[in-house]
């Protein structure tokens, strides 16, 4: 047998395991609600190539050979145990058995290392949480799909959507703009109208379309809507007097999808999430800018500290911007958005005090918009309090994309040929770019990636997770 043929063997063993694992996966999901990953990605309706393409990735960012063979026996291991709903990676799981030098077997292990999620320890199946989409357009559909997705598990169920009635086909047109996207692709799965009853039905999920331009004159419980959460993407109204008027009968909690104003609490999943208090009832997510930068600014303020810092957004072109020259409010969006590379403001920095109140460095922050649809970089030019290495900044930043509280957030990224379009679909906040940070002393210059529309749409999916107590723990534990 040449070397080729084994090549193509070993490629068809590990496709015929990967066929394996999908029911598995399946089961585990639909079943006991447990949410199987692989370095913090989601392996759940996953294709076989898809789940080889995410374990060669993850080999790469972890820096260790990891494969099919070596998770699978993780994944039936699970089987055996009287999981509740949690989340479980596979990927942890194999890495630190590598490291562990107690001679357990596989199962031992793994029953030992999800034990948070199993006996007295586990946690029992809710109801799932009603949710309301204010808004339905570019972030409101992104999410949307993810709750689409999370119906079968992790207890969001999409109720509703509100919108204004723009007239004829509206429902149809409506349903087609979920069904198809320029940038994200075709959604994954079917959708119908059901034009007598304005519902939507997707993947099985009835979604009723309310039409209105006034959220003082809905009353959701005639549609069947319970202490729901509403999600506001038209950024209409960013204090608690606007957002208090979502606060109707059905309605227990509302976040806003942009920065919120006053005294709205700006949270960032992950990095400040654990401080909403619970009685409040209205939440902002922050910006997607907003998002893509506080992780990775925790992260070095807690390893190096940081002085002061300057934010430098390459952002693509938004909505609010002109598709041609014509009349606009702000300075310079008039201009056409995809002819242009357009300055602006951002709001991303002063934000960062309120999702960071312990950071006492001064963080300064400006834009520049440009022609593409989706994905932006965001430049972190930092003073740290003290000097380092570049060699140090990546392992740091690597290790903390891996094995952190904040691996949902931050992603990591070595390749050299990366460029935007590589980002459209990621579900982290924020990806390092390794090879184009630089340091110098106690300088360090980090070049973020950041889908500013799926990505940010993942962190409020998290931030409503939270909110509604079906966050489920992840095994093993990330370290602290």
């Amino acid at each position: 047998m040449t070397v080729n043929d084994d090549v193509f063997t070993d490629w068809k063993n590990r496709e015929e395991i990967a066929e394996s694992m999908i029911p598995i996966i399946g089961r585990l999901h639909r079943e006991k609600d447990v949410t199987v990953l692989l370095h913090s990605r989601s392996l759940v309706n996953k294709s076989v190539v898809s789940l080889l393409k995410t374990h060669r990735f993850a080999r790469q960012i972890a820096g260790e050979e990891l494969s099919v063979t070596d998770t699978m026996p993780f994944l039936q291991a699970l089987t055996a145990l009287d999981l509740g709903p949690s989340q479980i990676d596979l990927g942890m799981l194999a890495s630190t058995y590598r490291a562990d030098d107690q001679g357990l077997s596989v199962e031992e292990f793994t029953a030992r290392a999800v034990a948070g999620a199993t006996g007295e320890n586990k946690l029992e199946r809710r109801s799932a949480q009603d949710v309301v989409l204010y808004g339905f357009g570019r972030i409101g559909r992104l999410v949307a799909r993810l709750l689409i997705e999370k119906a079968s598990g992790n207890g969001l169920r999409l109720k509703a959507i509100v919108v204004r009635n723009g007239g004829g086909d509206d429902l149809v047109k409506r349903a087609s703009l979920l069904r198809r996207d320029s940038i994200h692709g075709q959604f994954q799965g079917t959708i119908t109208v059901d034009e007598a009853n304005n519902k939507i039905i997707a993947n099985g999920n009835e979604i009723t379309v309310i039409y209105s331009d006034d959220p003082t004159k809905v009353d959701y419980t005639e549609y069947g809507i319970k202490d729901a959460i509403l999600i506001d993407n038209t950024g209409r109204w960013r204090d608690r007097e606007g957002l208090s008027k979502h606060l109707r009968p059905g309605i227990a909690k509302v976040v806003l999808t942009a920065p919120g104003k006053g005294d709205v609490p700006n949270i960032v999943h992950g990095v400040n999430h654990d401080m909403i208090k619970p009685d409040e009832q209205i939440i902002s997510c922050a910006s997607c800018t907003t998002n893509a930068i506080v992780p990775p600014l925790k992260a070095m303020e807690d390893e190096y500290g940081v002085v002061r810092g300057h934010v430098e957004t390459v952002h693509s072109f938004t909505n609010d911007q002109n598709l041609l020259d014509n009349y606009h409010k702000a300075d310079r969006r008039g201009r056409s958005a995809p002819l242009n590379m357009v300055i602006t403001e951002t709001g991303a920095a002063s934000a960062v005090a309120k999702a960071l109140p312990d950071l006492k460095a001064r963080i300064t922050g400006s834009s520049i918009r440009v022609p593409v649809p989706d994905v932006s970089i965001a430049i972190l030019n930092l003073q740290l309090k003290r000097e380092t290495t570049r060699e140090e900044v990546l392992d740091h930043l690597r290790e903390v994309s891996l094995t952190s509280p904040l691996k949902r957030q931050i992603d990591f990224i070595d390749s050299p040929d990366a460029v935007s379009s590589d980002f459209i679909g990621s579900r982290h906040a924020s990806i390092v770019d390794a090879g184009a940070t630089k340091v110098e002393g106690d300088n360090a210059i980090l070049y973020l990636w950041y889908d500013n529309e799926f990505g940010y749409s993942c962190q409020v999916v998290r931030v409503v997770q939270y909110i509604s107590g079906v966050e489920y723990p992840t095994f093993p534990a990330p370290a602290v």
